[in-house]
């Protein structure tokens, strides 16, 4: 089926409409009209090839989705025509390794991402949301409770499973004291679901301007990681600490944040971090990290944040203006996600 798209047609060119060739409905499929996709800065950098040279072009990016479910294939009961329905990063994979029969899919070495891979039972390229509509299978298809602003939900398909699966892997209890790393699109999606959980949070940033946003978020208190007394005084308190920051940088001043026997988890650093050994030894601390949740966590993810009525903040953009806004994420000009308006790609010449 011809499908209006927005994309990129290699590393260098700006994202622009196309039309691209969406699967008819199989047997096992739900096809989705899109009504809104986040931004991620994943997106970027897979666009742009800066990941290791595995970008495949033509990319439609976009793996932060939702819409209403148009068609289902005649072997799936689980979805109706209408329902509001989500689409994260995975749309498949191996379904029989260890990590898949875990529910843990998003670790499966075979697992087919939503954009940017190789289908390897449909042939051709996956392609994301930044499209009018896109056909997954059903077991990769999310429930969206109907009250939550239908606009803000779509980033929680990354960044919020992105912070919601290492806080529930490393059991935040209520009353715990949750550091979280960074203000961004990650960062403030730590803050609202580790305080939903009862948590004591922290948010700990290099910039004293984020304090009164980060409080309005839900942080209980605001450490400013450049105030060495400050540092000094949450020094061996915190029962985990999570870094958003996409960026090489030292780890050593946080480790000495942790409690002993307690873990600092990565989920944005994708390039070298700097640890002393001796940090960790003396107190038997933990350098981790965590990808996003498997289809199970996130749906329960997506639970939690109904019961609490948690979406992302976001700011809803234009198609046409899509490359002004990865123009700005890189400038960290945006509060806290952009989320494209699928309903202007036809509007777009």
């Amino acid at each position: 089926m011809k499908t209006i798209a927005y994309g990129v047609a290699n590393a260098t060119s700006p994202v622009a409409r196309m039309m691209i060739e969406r699967r008819d409905t199989q047997p096992n499929d739900v096809a989705i009209d899109i009504l809104y996709c986040g931004i991620c800065h994943s997106d970027i950098h897979q666009a742009r090839n800066e990941w290791g040279g595995h970008s495949l072009y033509p990319m439609v990016p976009g793996h932060e989705i939702v819409g209403r479910v148009s068609q289902v294939g005649e072997a799936v009961t689980q979805f109706k025509v209408g329902q509001l329905v989500g689409v994260g990063c995975m749309v498949d994979a191996c379904r029989h390794c260890e990590a898949c029969a875990a529910g843990e899919e998003q670790y499966c070495n075979d697992s087919v991402f939503t954009y940017n891979a190789k289908d390897p039972k449909h042939g051709g390229l996956t392609f994301g949301g930044y499209a009018e509509r896109i056909t997954v299978d059903a077991q990769f298809v999310l429930n969206v409770p109907e009250h939550l602003d239908t606009q803000a939900v779509a980033p929680l398909l990354c960044a919020g499973i992105t912070l919601y699966s290492p806080l529930k892997h490393w059991q935040v209890q209520a009353g715990q004291k949750v550091g979280i790393i960074g203000l961004g699109g990650l960062g403030h999606m730590g803050i609202k679901l580790a305080a939903a959980m009862g948590a004591h949070v922290v948010m700990i940033t290099t910039s004293t301007s984020k304090a009164a946003d980060a409080q309005r978020l839900g942080a209980s208190e605001v450490l400013i990681s450049t105030d060495v007394e400050a540092m000094a005084k949450h020094a061996s308190s915190f029962d985990l600490i999570i870094d958003t920051i996409p960026v090489a940088h030292d780890l050593n001043p946080y480790i000495g944040l942790l409690k002993r026997d307690k873990t600092i988890v990565l989920v944005g650093p994708l390039d070298p971090v700097q640890v002393h050994g001796g940090n960790l030894i003396t107190q038997r601390k933990q350098v981790a990290g965590s990808l996003i949740g498997g289809i199970a966590e996130t749906q329960e993810m997506l639970d939690f944040c109904g019961k609490h009525n948690i979406v992302s903040d976001v700011e809803v953009i234009q198609a046409n203006a899509i490359n002004e806004a990865y123009t700005r994420m890189l400038k960290n000009d945006v509060k806290y996600r952009f989320v494209i308006d699928i309903a202007s790609l036809k509007a777009q010449p």
